[in-house]
């Protein structure tokens, strides 16, 4: 499974951006994806993560939560976040996960990472 990520940039307090991340692959054993960020002298940390079946929930970090929105585009083999009001400790690079199985195991696929900056 490759991820490929898009998005990101240069945007100030308040402000939005959207992320998109597109899988390739064997993306028929992908069993969810999402967001992860890592800002500078941090640990990198779960942003966001849902289910490519339907009917699952989507999971977000506490610290999102109301303002992130993950959505999938499964026709496109595509997920995306949303992301509003956004606030200088957003200010991270973002990767892209999936995690995907061969049937007797899982495994992580991670995007190239994006840089956001919240900034004035």
């Amino acid at each position: 499974v490759q991820l490929q990520a898009s998005g990101g940039g240069l945007v100030q307090p308040g402000g939005s951006l959207s992320l998109s991340c597109a899988a390739s692959g064997s993306i028929f054993r992908i069993n969810r994806m999402g967001w992860h960020r890592q800002a500078s002298g941090k640990q990198r940390e779960l942003v966001a993560t849902m289910p490519i079946a339907s009917g699952g929930r989507a999971i977000y970090a506490d610290s999102v939560k109301g303002r992130f929105t993950i959505s999938r585009d499964n026709a496109k083999n595509t997920v995306y976040l949303q992301m509003n009001s956004l606030k200088p400790d957003d200010t991270a690079v973002y990767y892209c996960h999936a995690l995907y199985t061969n049937g007797s195991a899982f495994y992580d696929s991670w995007g190239h990472g994006t840089k956001v900056t919240v900034s004035s």
